[in-house]
């Protein structure tokens, strides 16, 4: 539950050759989200508990992201759960226990990665420090607020999104593969609805 949380529990480079300040990171990564209005593909992600070499957990699945509050993460192996942002919930779905939670968008304080590739101007320049740390890949450290992790890789090839690295609050590792990544094909709000399916438990946490 806390690793697909911290997944709903959810997207830049230039070269590198002379040292920038933190400012100038910032700015070359607003500048690429802003070009990002939307995206979808397949992930791969891999696991690490914290000071352990071998995977602790692989899944894999699909996403969507519309700019500026709608996100969907599938996880179709092993699991079978389902997270998506429709603009004012958050929801998800875990199709193996028939379960389903719910929170409000508004207002949460924690931010999942794909919101951050959403790109808002406020938030990434208040509450990060970014640095650049190699070709194509920007480190986010959070410097306020809660957004449910320690740090924050976003790595770029030939100008698209291809992965996340992720350092949680427990220091576990989760290292994210975007795979047939999309920028083209048109989503729209209807693409993000979630309808409660019968017969799964419903749990509240924004009452």
């Amino acid at each position: 539950m806390k690793k697909v949380l911290l997944l709903a529990a959810l997207g830049l480079c230039l070269v590198a050759g002379i040292a920038r300040s933190n400012e100038s990171a910032t700015e070359q990564l607003i500048v690429k989200l802003e070009s990002l209005n939307q995206l979808q593909g397949r992930f791969e992600q891999t696991q690490f508990a914290a000071d352990k070499d071998q995977p602790s957990a692989l899944s894999s699945g699909h996403f969507k992201l519309l700019k500026p509050m709608y996100f969907l993460w599938d996880i179709d192996s092993p699991d079978n759960q389902l997270i998506v942002a429709d603009g004012e919930h958050l929801w998800h779905h875990d199709r193996d226990l028939e379960t389903v939670t719910r929170r409000s968008v508004a207002g949460h304080d924690q931010l999942s990665p794909l919101q951050v590739l959403a790109g808002d101007r406020a938030i990434l320049s208040e509450r990060f420090e970014v640095s650049r740390t190699g070709e194509g890949r920007f480190l986010l450290v959070p410097i306020k607020g809660s957004p449910g992790f320690r740090s924050l890789t976003l790595v770029f090839a030939n100008g698209q999104i291809s992965a996340m690295e992720v350092n949680d609050q427990l220091n576990q590792q989760l290292f994210i593969q975007l795979r047939d990544v999309d920028s083209d094909t048109a989503l729209m709000p209807a693409d993000f609805g979630f309808v409660h399916p019968e017969g799964a438990d419903l749990f509240y946490h924004d009452q």
